[in-house]
């Protein structure tokens, strides 16, 4: 290659790889967490999707808001969550003038949270196994934690107007740079790919085994880090995509090309004021959709102008992967008249636009592939954080020399010991924090951040006072070791889901998880006895 070429791939690989090292850790860490979100989920509620399967009384939901509210002439939405265990219902204010009060000026508590008390309104997260409405920041449970940290969603809450959220800012301009460093590092090692793709040598010195690390699970792993950054970029940052052709092709109406890209649907019907003539039941309609489209599950529902002679419910369905990749469907029924104003099968009417997000989703969440294939994506995505441990490794180890200025060698070993006390510490915080779910008495949003963030922050602050990269590593190995283990043992003790009580119930998503880590434990035990073993010397500044 070129020298001048070289160089190029080699400083923008470096500087781009550094500037994100620590974020992009993060993001990948807790990416391949997310992969297992419902299994989180359930494994903190305690109540398997597995071996009881949900069954969702709308009408129960219904009689319960008509005891608060006046439910003639509203608007209520459903967006379910993933394996329809539940769904956010956003409820408006009757389209009545008779019924419909005037708006509280009282603030509410964000785009996901709880109207305040007083409004006509309500927004509110429902679980159709537990039955009880709660708001978001209540009913958040670990699974969203980690599902919202791999793409910086808590950095939104920072007081940085900047006229964007400014933690999916950072995530995409993270996203950005992961891209350049992967196809730089791939340039780089173009011509030695062959030969060195398996490359690897343990008992080297150090550098050595740091750089062939880096190397080999960089290369293997490049297809899904490549994709992962692709499809990670066009999910965080659609709105600046999207942005020029609404400019240019609809006039500056958002709402429409969203509409047209199957995001939203915007409903509009005449509210008549007179009733329908006999009583609507919501289980019967949902049923008779689930039964037309049993190889789908239902993603979204809208209901208009309910209990109105005008009154129109609209509902979204999404394939299961086992029977069509990609795809969408969507009905429209007049429900005076039974008429189907709208139509469009999840399984056989397949459009482009279909085509496009699904395979976006798909890959990126590796929903596509069962159990299986989230599992090795959940390897590949901590191959990532292997690859990215390393690479810090290297660009220290590089800069640690004695012809280098002492000033600049300090910066470098500190710059590197924030960053890797920062990363390595994240497997024993988010397993001390599951451990923690069982013990705290009452979980909510605020325990959880206050749970995981406080944790974090003072092991980091431990793991940098050590200044010491060896003993840093052993700290951490043993306390994943310890907290790792005693994941299924806290979840046992709390609610007798022992591992083969699950696994007799047929609770598999609850087995999963603690099966996870106790692999998570015996990984970090076999790596620490490895290290103990076969360890060498290895000094940098803070030892000189």
């Amino acid at each position: 290659m070129d020298p001048r070429k070289y160089n190029i791939y080699f400083h923008t690989h470096t500087i781009s790889g550094i500037i994100i090292a620590a974020l992009l850790y993060v993001i990948f860490f807790a990416g391949s967490f997310s992969f297992f979100k419902d299994n989180i989920t359930a494994w903190q509620k305690g109540k398997s999707t597995k071996a009881e399967p949900i069954s969702a009384d709308y009408n129960y939901l219904l009689d319960s808001l008509g005891k608060q509210y006046d439910l003639r002439g509203r608007n209520i939405d459903f967006f379910y969550l993933k394996q329809a265990q539940g769904a956010y219902v956003s409820m408006s204010t009757s389209q009545d003038t008779i019924i419909s009060k005037p708006k509280a000026t009282a603030k509410k508590e964000g785009r996901r949270g709880r109207g305040a008390a007083n409004e006509d309104a309500a927004y509110f997260l429902y679980y159709f196994a537990d039955k009880t409405p709660t708001s978001y920041a209540e009913g958040y449970d670990m699974g969203e934690f980690l599902y919202r940290l791999h793409f910086l969603a808590q950095l939104n809450q920072l007081p940085i107007h900047i006229g964007t959220p400014f933690g999916y800012l950072l995530a995409g301009i993270v996203s950005f740079l992961f891209l350049f460093a992967l196809i730089t590092g791939l340039f780089l090692h173009w011509e030695k790919i062959k030969t060195n793709f398996f490359l690897f040598r343990p008992f080297s010195k150090w550098k050595t085994v740091w750089t062939d690390m880096h190397t080999a699970l960089g290369v293997i792993g490049f297809p899904f880090q490549f994709v992962f950054a692709v499809t990670g970029i066009v999910l965080i940052v659609n709105f600046v995509l999207i942005a020029p052709f609404s400019k240019l092709l609809y006039e500056g109406n958002e709402e429409q090309i969203y509409e047209d890209m199957l995001f939203n649907k915007n409903i509009k019907v005449d509210y008549t004021y007179t009733p329908l003539d006999s009583p609507f039941d919501l289980n019967t309609f949902v049923a008779k959709w689930e039964s037309t489209w049993p190889n789908a599950t239902i993603s979204r529902m809208y209901i208009r102008n309910f209990l109105d002679k005008s009154m129109q419910i609209g509902v979204e369905f999404k394939p299961k992967s086992s029977a069509a990749f990609s795809g969408s469907g969507y009905a429209l029924q007049d429900i005076a008249s039974g008429k189907v104003l709208s139509y469009k099968s999840p399984t056989d009417d397949g459009t482009y636009v279909d085509g496009v997000k699904s395979l976006i989703y798909h890959l990126h969440f590796g929903d596509f592939g069962g159990k299986p294939l989230q599992i090795v994506f959940f390897i590949l995505g901590l191959m990532g954080c292997m690859v990215i441990i390393s690479g810090i490794v290297i660009w220290l180890v590089a800069r640690d020399k004695t012809n280098v200025p002492l000033y600049k060698r300090r910066f470098n070993f500190w710059a590197s010991n924030f960053f890797l006390a920062g990363c390595l510490s994240m497997l024993p915080v988010t397993a001390f924090t599951f451990v923690m779910l069982k013990v705290v008495p009452v979980i909510n949003q605020s325990v959880i951040y206050q749970l995981y963030f406080y944790s974090w922050l003072l092991l980091g602050i431990y793991l940098m006072a050590l200044r010491n990269l060896a003993r840093m590593n052993r700290h951490v190995l043993v306390l994943s070791i310890i907290t790792c283990f005693a994941v299924p043992i806290a979840n046992g003790m709390r609610t007798g889901l022992w591992l083969w009580n699950t696994w007799r119930m047929g609770a598999t998503d609850i087995f999963f998880i603690d099966i996870l880590f106790i692999v998570l434990s015996i990984c970090c035990l076999y790596a620490f006895l490895k290290m103990k073993k076969q360890a060498k010397p290895f000094q940098v500044l803070a030892k000189k």
